[in-house]
């Protein structure tokens, strides 16, 4: 591998991790407590990842539980899990809320995987920005003589296959969360 893709080679591993931590949170029909990671609720003056503040597990496939370990603070998560809009229904048991992940219909599925074909195709475009990148900088240094144009275009093809390799990993990805979506 040419050096100028191993200088990017971390872009692209970021790039495909945030793109797995964005479609972590599309519904799937089955309870995930990932799909609460991005709520963050008021404890105290201070907005904190519900995670930090509660216990989440998931006792079956439908539901999620959130037990506090402060008490005092149940009607703020309560709160800022309504906010979030993920399409619960919340149930404030007294020491803990029930989320009920309801029956999804195909017209829900469909658009999640719109949402998810969206993202997909934003980390397709990172990729595109950090292939123009390298390119550019390959281009310069033959431009300047630091290398030959064999060398050149040995390394753009080396790209172009580096490219094609994480554009299918993000593929396989984005087939087996669509595949989770969909299964019913």
């Amino acid at each position: 591998m040419n050096q100028y893709i191993e200088a990017q080679k971390d872009e692209f591993s970021s790039a495909l991790e945030f793109f797995k931590k964005e479609i972590s949170n599309l519904r799937t029909g089955r309870a995930n407590p990932n799909i609460l990671e991005g709520v963050q609720a008021e404890s105290y003056g201070v907005k904190t990842p519900l995670n930090g503040l509660a216990s989440i597990t998931v006792p079956d496939g439908q539901s999620i539980l959130v037990a506090p370990w402060d008490k005092n603070i149940i009607k703020e998560i309560e709160k800022a899990i309504a906010d979030a809009d993920l399409g619960f229904s919340i149930v404030n048991e007294g020491e803990k809320i029930r989320l009920t992940v309801p029956k999804m219909t195909e017209e829900n599925r469909l658009a999640i995987v719109k949402k998810l074909n969206e993202k997909n195709e934003e980390t397709r475009i990172k990729f595109r920005k950090i292939r123009d990148e390298i390119k550019t900088a390959i281009e310069k240094a033959e431009k300047d003589k630091e290398i030959t144009e064999d060398d050149k275009f040995l390394f753009i093809k080396e790209l172009d296959e580096e490219v094609v390799k994480q554009n299918s990993a993000l593929k396989d990805l984005r087939d087996k969360k669509e595949s989770d979506i969909m299964t019913i």
